[in-house]
């Protein structure tokens, strides 16, 4: 590890305004009150103008800059976020501190339920943090905070309203919001529309091999410069409100989404179709997979919250939060027929108690409850119908001496998960987890975080139910996400990961630099691994356990290069690099590259101009039977104008991304093979906001 040392001395660098804000900003994730300068807790926050900047369709995309963040794309409609190279069932993502509730975590296919252009800000836990969460989180958190319960009593109203259009895939986004209130009540109410058409991209949709002796004829790489079966429509409505009395509030939300997106033609092959000649092409095609499939997602979401202050002596705050969510999608094949129908409804509750300091201890401790119904019925099912109930008992302490802040965390965890078949039994989990940090200001403007942890995961209905009804293999069902067999184990049990995490910051004036190191060993990683074995052409994947080592470096850094007289000026650099090794010597699959990057951003009161570089290497470690991933370089620019109008403010906006139009593949991407991402585009928009 030391080789990637002089990596991180190279990419070093500074802060500005924009990261001083960020620094200010309080952690909701973590009910303690915590500025994210007062943890040694690894967090990241996209708040405010980053966030309005940054913003995507979805959260993968809208965290993909970020270092230690990558995103798991399936097409435009599919967004997954990756945390330290850890995806799927090791991410949760939250809604305003409960679960996102989809599909999301089963599938590599289906999208995350969360809208990134309505959130007040996004928090990403990792290491130690995320035993607040469950061992589902052992990877990370994502938490997408929209404010839909309102948590304070507005003096005035306020909202607005931004439409965007992006070029490449002629999308059109329009979002609203508006709060307000009188007397004890609070009023939130959020809409979005957004459709879009198929990507634009460079080239071919499925990767030119050029260097063999025959072309891997392009004829038969799809239609150039489209992404074939990829568009899509969008619709969400959120009302909320909020009753506040002197020492606290209560609030009630419900949301209704609507989602509708395209697979790329290449990622569902539906095997044993008879084949057709296409005059046009003159090529012969699999007609499943050349009409494509369709996701028809709808999701019901009701939330409720209370937070009362100083309920009794020695409490400082209550929090607790209820939410059920009626969760289903359709995958529709080209004929319009339902292939599989996919539903999750659920219930989770959770409760948080922040007891006041006492002997220099401030802390958290609560209880989280959650209980859902998965079900998968159609051609493509090959999960049965399970329950599955969760309980958990968390705590997480601080205390204070001089210079240095000790963080201690503790977690217990019972998972039960009841299969409806005759052939998997129902089983459980009991899961334990505990950490320990500790952060020390050493000098002015400089601190030192070290945090050790210990958590364990249940294995997800996935990992353990997949084809397990399968008597023999004509049985066994291709997961069309994949394109492969996957195939369960009732066998499988808990996952540990143990992971030290060092960072050492400068917070100065006006520069600011963060460094971080970490070492993730897993006990009992549970990895979906080839088996060598085909049936009917498609390859067999099997969940096993496996001891695996993740390591790695972030930094995230900027300079103020001029001061305010003639504008600011500043330098941002960053980058990250993550290695990921089974212990049977196999690279794990699916891992981001080696990253870095620089932006350089000048802002006065009217205008902000950017332009931003990332530079990603090939992904030469790609894991057993899988292709390496050539590196590319992005080039993206952009400009704002801020006009003052009347008791708001008026923002228009136009970026150029992508600027060099280059051939992106994402080594994240179950899809790199056969979806690049989108080429060079134009976006465009205005936002009003009072």
């Amino acid at each position: 590890m030391k080789r990637f040392i002089p990596l991180a001395v190279a990419v070093a660098a500074a802060n500005s305004a924009a990261a001083q804000s960020e620094l200010e900003h309080v952690l909701v994730s973590v009910p303690l009150h915590k500025k994210t300068a007062e943890t040694a807790l690894p967090v990241t926050v996209l708040s405010g103008d980053e966030l309005r900047r940054v913003a995507a369709s979805s959260i993968g995309d809208t965290l993909s800059n970020t270092p230690g963040l990558a995103n798991a794309s399936f097409g435009p409609g599919v967004g997954q976020p990756v945390i330290r190279g850890q995806q799927g069932a090791r991410v949760t993502v939250l809604q305003n501190g409960t679960s996102s509730a989809d599909a999301s975590n089963l599938s590599a296919d289906h999208a995350v339920s969360v809208e990134p252009l309505l959130a007040d800000s996004i928090e990403v836990l990792r290491g130690p943090s995320t035993l607040l969460y469950g061992g589902g989180a052992i990877g990370g958190v994502v938490n997408v905070l929209d404010n839909r319960i309102p948590t304070s009593l507005p003096d005035e109203p306020s909202g607005g309203l931004e439409y965007r259009h992006d070029s490449a895939s002629d999308m059109d986004n329009v979002v609203g919001r508006l709060e307000g209130g009188s007397g004890n009540f609070a009023l939130h109410v959020d809409a979005l529309y957004r459709d879009w058409s198929d990507l634009e991209i460079p080239g071919y949709a499925e990767r030119v091999d050029h260097d063999e002796g025959e072309e891997h004829g392009e004829e038969e790489a799809g239609r150039k410069g489209v992404l074939e079966n990829t568009g899509g429509r969008t619709r969400s409505l959120t009302l909320g409100g909020s009753y506040h009395f002197e020492d606290g509030f209560f609030g009630l939300a419900v949301s209704r989404l609507e989602n509708t997106y395209g697979i790329p033609a290449g990622a569902h092959a539906h095997h044993g179709e008879e084949e057709y000649v296409d005059d046009n092409k003159g090529e012969e095609q699999d007609e499943g997979e050349e009409e494509g499939v369709t996701l028809d997602v709808e999701q019901v979401r009701y939330d409720a919250a209370l937070h009362w202050h100083e309920p009794v002596a020695g409490l400082e705050v209550v929090r607790g939060f209820l939410t059920y969510t009626d969760y289903e999608h359709k995958e529709i094949e080209g004929s319009g027929e339902v292939g599989t129908t996919y539903a999750n409804d659920s219930w989770e509750g959770r409760l948080e108690l922040v007891h006041e300091t006492m002997a220099n201890f401030h802390g958290v401790f609560g209880l989280q409850i959650k209980s859902a119904e998965f079900s998968a019925l159609g051609e493509e099912a090959f999960i049965p119908v399970t329950d599955s109930d969760e309980t958990g008992l968390f705590l997480l302490e601080d205390w204070h001496r001089g210079d240095w802040t000790f963080e201690f965390g503790a977690r217990y965890d019972h998972d039960k998960r009841d299969p409806d078949s005759a052939v998997a039994r129902s089983t459980s989990f009991n899961a334990v987890s505990a950490s320990v940090s500790a952060l020390w200001n050493f000098a002015a403007d400089w601190q030192i975080g070290a945090a050790l942890s210990a958590a364990e995961r249940a294995p997800t209905i996935e990992e353990l139910y997949s084809n397990v009804e399968a008597s023999n293999q004509s049985e066994l069902v291709v997961h069309a996400a994949t394109n492969a067999i996957e195939i369960g184990s009732v066998d499988l049990e808990t996952e540990t990961s143990n992971n030290l995490d060092v960072s050492i910051d400068w917070l100065g004036d006006e520069h600011y630099v963060s460094f971080t190191v970490f070492y993730n060993d897993f006990v009992d990683y549970i990895g979906l691994l080839a088996t060598g074995e085909e049936v009917d052409e498609v390859m067999v994947y099997a969940y096993d356990q496996e001891d695996a080592e993740f390591y790695g470096i972030e930094i995230d850094s900027e300079f103020t290069l001029a001061g305010p007289g003639d504008g600011d000026l500043r330098l941002r650099l960053f980058g990250d690099l993550i290695r990921g090794e089974l212990d049977n010597g196999d690279n794990v699959p699916r891992l981001p590259p080696r990253r870095v990057g620089a932006r350089l951003s000048w802002t006065n009161d009217s205008w902000q101009f950017w332009g931003q570089v990332v530079d990603a290497a090939d992904q030469d470690r790609a894991g057993a039977n899988a292709e390496e991933t050539d590196g590319y370089t992005r080039w993206d620019m952009g400009l704002d104008y801020r006009l003052p109008i009347a008791a708001g403010e008026l923002v228009a906006f136009v970026n150029l991304n992508n600027i060099s139009d280059e051939e992106i593949r994402l080594s994240t991407s179950f899809l790199r093979d056969v979806a690049p991402e989108g080429g060079r585009s134009i976006e465009a928009g205005l936002r009003y906001s009072f």
